[in-house]
């Protein structure tokens, strides 16, 4: 078929390869425009789906918005049979989501209508969801509310991290929508609406949400690190060298113990007391530091009970 694949981030990129390899022509992608790089800013870095396309030879076009009149009309000029959305990052109105002869679908990572919107793979680790997966979904104009058309249920490990999941689903989300363009092709493809109950929305990651808490229970507070990891990364502050200092938590694991909420107590180091239970930190990374195990951590950051916060 005639494609146009429209994604931006690392997580894209596999769906845009295996529908490359599958022989469809991909007519388009569109992407976000390169962003500014470096210290200063001073280079402009294009996007993961930038850099493959073009590596494929594919064109790329990077509007900073859809809304426009000359826009829709190119993109309806590109006569294409279907357009495939993965994490593109741009709303899609009505003139694009009509734009081409079999509509748009998008590869979301989630199981809808669960996780509806832009985290679905850290909320889910976050609220402590034990399973996942990829839907593949006929867009309409509603956030994440068109009919579904194939599904993949992921397990969620009790120690995953958010990167670990990305990965697997991003994998398993390409395989999916190849298979679902087969039976697009085909016309075998059914659509299923969502249902009513059950919905839940994956906002943002709000900077604001990424201090840890130690007062909650120690499972919320494993969730949370490893939720947040590694990007954007939960974080406390620890007194290093006489000085408070942001430390980003980027694994952990739970451990039996307790004490007052914050304090180190005695066990594997590192491990933090918590409102319920106890949390050991696994993996830590300093301000402009590497990420180190807890034992190199500590080998120059000796840590006293009361030094975290």
């Amino acid at each position: 078929m005639r494609i146009i694949f429209m994604g931006t981030p690392a997580f894209s990129v596999p769906t845009l390869k295996a529908l490359h390899a599958a022989g469809h022509e991909i007519v388009a992608c569109y992407t976000q425009p390169p962003r500014p790089a470096g210290r200063r800013g001073l280079t402009l870095r294009k996007s993961p789906v930038h850099e493959t396309a073009e590596a494929l030879g594919i064109p790329v076009r990077t509007p900073k918005s859809l809304k426009g009149a000359d826009e829709q009309a190119a993109f309806a000029a590109l006569d294409a049979d279907v357009a495939v959305v993965v994490a593109y990052g741009l709303l899609l109105p009505g003139p694009i989501l009509e734009g081409t002869r079999l509509g748009c679908f998008n590869g979301h990572a989630s199981l809808l209508p669960r996780w509806r919107g832009a985290a679905p793979i850290h909320r889910a680790i976050m609220a402590g969801d034990t399973e996942t997966g990829m839907m593949v979904m006929k867009m309409d104009e509603g956030l994440d509310t068109g009919p579904v058309a194939m599904t993949a249920r992921v397990p969620i490990g009790p120690d995953m991290t958010t990167g670990e999941l990305h990965d697997r689903l991003a994998e398993t989300g390409a395989a999916l929508m190849a298979k679902a363009m087969i039976a697009l092709e085909a016309g075998t493809l059914e659509l299923v609406p969502q249902p009513a109950e059950g919905v839940t929305y994956a906002a943002k990651i709000d900077k604001g949400e990424t201090r840890v808490d130690w007062s909650g229970s120690a499972r919320g507070v494993h969730n949370h690190i490893r939720g947040l990891a590694p990007f954007p990364g939960a974080w406390c502050e620890m007194r290093l060298g006489g000085d408070w200092q942001r430390v980003k938590l980027l694994g952990s694991a739970l451990e039996g113990g307790a004490g007052q909420p914050g304090t180190i107590i005695d066990g594997p180091p590192i491990t933090v007391a918590c409102g319920d239970g106890a949390v050991r930190l696994t993996r830590l990374q300093k301000a402009g530091g590497k990420v180190l195990d807890a034992e190199a951590f500590l080998r120059g950051n000796p840590l006293g009970p009361d030094d975290v916060r």
